[in-house]
């Protein structure tokens, strides 16, 4: 048994886990730091997490909430002179001129993408920008926050050691895939519904390391899945295309479980008031999802989802009855005040937990 006072146990019994990079987030977890954050202006925040999690994506749709412009500057294409400037003459001396991507007023997030991939000087280049919010003789606008990002040295990216006095400037948090907050982002982003059932039927996939393979499942892989779906391909093409985004396995896991939805209910007739029962767990996620990204924001369909939903969990399948209760909310929130959703929660309020 491990000793009650060590700090591993006591983030353990808090449900959190020690990270090598800091504090461990979910996407709507760090979206709730930064704006937070935003306000204070301090202290900047460096975003740790492998290739295609989000991490830039995130920052974006901060600044879109809040009205903000991002300036993105991808450090490892720039040189060490590029932030501070160029030396020109001024009154028989020398003066730096500031370069133009940098903000000159209103409000915003300077962002500092793939630093740790920039070389050392590059990096020493802005020690002074992230503390004192200064390069030589200019200084960052009272409304300009900045943020930080990088993938570990553990993604098989491009990384450099970075300095301790680089590294105590900052507030590190680690962005972790998380297949409830994905899926929150999917629903609305019109993210094929059997790339979604199959990510939940296999929540593993949802995002995993390169290995030696060019192509690997992560959520910007599967994102481009989705819009390959939606090319006009063969059946030999289509497989080739999602094997080229994510990898042999996961394409070959995922084109069977695609074939497998021939044999999923229709959902047509599910919506009318037929209460058809999907056959294995894998048909029934897909037809969860289905309907969740067919009709959850009809307002009329909502009250027909959770009659079906209680169907399920009356003949044994209770995972998937909760399952589309929650993805239904995810989707359309406004579905929690209806009163058929009350009379479900009210009854199962262990459920929602």
């Amino acid at each position: 048994m491990s000793d009650p006072g060590s700090l591993a146990t006591a983030l353990d019994e808090a449900g959190l886990s020690a990270g090598e990079y800091g504090g461990r987030v979910t996407a709507p977890e760090l979206r709730r730091v930064l704006e937070a954050h935003l306000e204070a202006k301090w202290p900047p925040i460096f975003i740790w997490g492998p290739p295609g999690v989000g991490k830039s994506s995130i920052v974006r749709q901060i600044a879109e909430a809040g009205n903000l412009r991002v300036i993105d500057l991808r450090m490892l294409l720039m040189d060490p002179v590029d932030l501070r400037g160029l030396p020109v003459p001024y009154r028989g001396k020398v003066r730096w001129a500031p370069p133009e991507f940098l903000p000159s007023g209103g409000k915003g997030i300077l962002f500092l993408d793939e630093l740790n991939a920039a070389p050392p000087l590059v990096q020493a280049s802005v020690y002074q920008l992230v503390l004192d919010r200064k390069v030589g003789e200019y200084s960052l606008p009272p409304g300009w926050y900045v943020v930080a990002a990088g993938n570990r040295e553990s993604d098989q990216s491009i990384a450099h050691a970075m300095p301790s006095a680089l590294l105590s400037r900052f507030e590190h948090l680690e962005l972790v895939p998380d297949l409830e907050s994905w899926k929150s982002w999917a629903f609305g982003a019109g993210i094929d519904p059997s790339v979604i059932a199959f990510l939940e039927f296999r929540p593993t996939l949802l995002s995993q390391s390169p290995g030696s393979s060019k192509a690997y499942p992560c959520p910007r892989t599967w994102e481009m899945v989705s819009r390959v779906l939606a090319l006009d391909l063969g059946d030999r093409e289509m497989r080739a295309a999602i094997e080229g985004c994510v990898g042999a396995g996961p394409a070959t896991e995922f084109d069977l479980f695609r074939k497998s939805l021939n044999a999923r209910p229709s959902l047509e007739k599910i919506i009318a008031g037929a209460d058809l029962i999907p056959p294995d767990p894998a048909t029934g996620y897909a037809v969860v999802t289905g309907l969740v990204a067919r009709y959850a924001r009809e307002k009329g369909r909502v009250p027909r989802m959770i009659e079906y939903a209680q169907a399920l969990g009356k003949n044994g399948l209770r995972e998937l009855e909760v399952l589309l209760i929650r993805d239904l909310v995810r989707a359309n929130p406004s579905a929690a005040q209806l009163p058929a959703f009350r009379a479900w929660a009210a009854q199962n309020v262990e459920a929602l937990g």
